[in-house]
């Protein structure tokens, strides 16, 4: 079975006791809520550029910019020399480690996110971990909830594993690129180094170094000039 190893170099995070003494690398999204409710020291260290709303149970880290219109519900801990732009939502239970980019009208919840992590343009992050490095292109969509009943399941080698979760986004490693607009459906696994074409709509597991494409046809026709 893959491993936390396999996906994530776990000194790249603060926060690696959160993937002690588990099997599966999204059981850490099963402790997140009560390991950062435990951990969050509320203090503000940022630099604010205009006005954002940051609740109570926030930590923000020497060197990071909040721009105007942010929102940061909370609790969450963001590390330092991060970027967080104008009209981010981060919402409960997030976890942004240092140097991360959190870019325009994006929205995270219940995800952790590692060292060098960029989520810079309409993005949604539900339920998930993006390793170091890893870089979403604009509007991609991890979705983390799947319509029909019953937990989400991941597959692996053939086999369909019951996560027990019935909420679970995307596991990224580390340096992934999802090329715009592409969407990760519910349990999708990508591996180290491993690259989703931009508009590919993925499911499963992507193995490290494998590169995801469409296939899709274009058709080109010629240009008539318009009538006089």
């Amino acid at each position: 079975m893959l491993t936390i190893g396999d996906l994530f170099d776990l000194s790249q995070t603060d926060h690696a006791v959160l993937f002690e003494d588990v099997e599966h690398p999204w059981e850490p999204l099963r402790k997140l809520a009560a390991y950062i409710e435990a951990t969050v020291r509320p203090e503000l260290k940022n630099r604010c550029d205009g006005v954002a709303y940051i609740g109570d149970k926030v930590f923000i880290g020497e060197g990071t910019v909040v721009e105007d219109g942010v929102m940061i519900k909370g609790p969450a801990i963001i590390g330092r020399n991060c970027r967080i732009r104008h009209n981010a939502y981060i919402r409960e239970h997030v976890l942004v480690g240092d140097n991360c980019l959190v870019g325009n009208a994006c929205e995270i919840k219940n995800s952790i996110l590692f060292n060098g992590a960029q989520v810079p343009h309409f993005n949604y992050v539900g339920d998930s971990i993006l390793g170091h490095r890893v870089h979403l292109g604009a509007g991609v969509i991890l979705s983390n909830f799947r319509s029909l009943p019953g937990s989400i399941t991941v597959e692996w080698n053939g086999r369909r594993l019951d996560t027990g979760l019935r909420k679970l986004g995307a596991l990224l490693g580390d340096y992934a690129e999802i090329g715009c607009q592409a969407v990760l459906n519910p349990g999708s696994i990508i591996g180290r180094r491993a690259v989703v074409y931009p508009g590919v709509n993925w499911r499963g597991y992507l193995p490290a170094d494998r590169i995801a494409k469409n296939r899709a046809a274009v058709e080109i026709v010629e240009r008539r000039p318009e009538s006089a």
